[in-house]
Parts: structure tokens; C-alpha cells; sequence
């Protein structure tokens, strides 16, 4: 059994035991978190009503805050002696994934 969820803007195949890297979320390490799903797979069925998917819980713990891969921004324009440069360091929030509950 797997689901499709959406954690931070972005949409995540997981499973139960699966450790994912989403955006930032704003829980301390050690809390749990409940995620909303896209589309449930269940062996043969495959769910995506949006009524039976109101049933439907995956839960994860937050397992460390980290920050992503620096990216290097330069602006320049000819001629002109205007030259620019910016970093970003995305943040990051790991999460383990501890259940996904059906309803039934």
C-alpha cells in the first residue's frame, strides 16, 4: 500500500517506513504530523474520490530540520558596471513515515 500526498507545495510517493525530504514544516523534531492525500493504492484499488479520501490519514514524524543544496544567483548587465550576486539555502524538514489508516 502506498499513497500520493502533498507536504510543502510538493506531492510525495510514500509508504509506511518510508523517510521523505519535504519543505520546511513548522513542527518541532519528535512531533507528529497528518498529512492530506492525493491518491491512495491499495493493492488492486486505487482511490482517488475526494470523499473517501476525507477518511483517509497518513501520519509522520518529524524527524530533523536541514537546509538544501546552496544555490548561486548572478545578475549582471552588460556595460553597465551593475553586477549582482545572492545565495539561497532552502529549508528542509525530514519526515518518517509511521501509518497510513484507512478508515475501514
Amino acid at each position: 500500500m502506498y499513497a500520493i500526498i502533498r507536504a510543502g507545495g510538493r506531492q510525495h510517493k510514500v509508504a509506511v517506513g518510508d523517510v521523505i525530504q519535504a519543505d520546511r514544516v513548522q513542527s518541532a523534531a519528535g512531533e507528529t504530523v497528518e498529512l492530506p492525500v492525493l491518491l491512495l493504492v491499495d493493492g488492486e484499488s486505487v482511490t482517488s474520490d475526494p470523499w473517501v479520501l476525507a477518511g483517509v490519514k497518513v501520519t509522520a514524524e518529524v524527524v530533523d530540520h536541514t537546509k538544501g543544496k546552496k544555490i548561486d544567483i548572478l545578475k549582471y548587465k552588460n556595460k553597465t558596471g551593475y553586477r549582482k550576486r545572492m545565495g539561497h539555502r532552502q529549508q528542509h524538514t525530514q519526515l518518517k513515515v509511521t501509518g497510513i489508516e484507512t478508515g475501514k
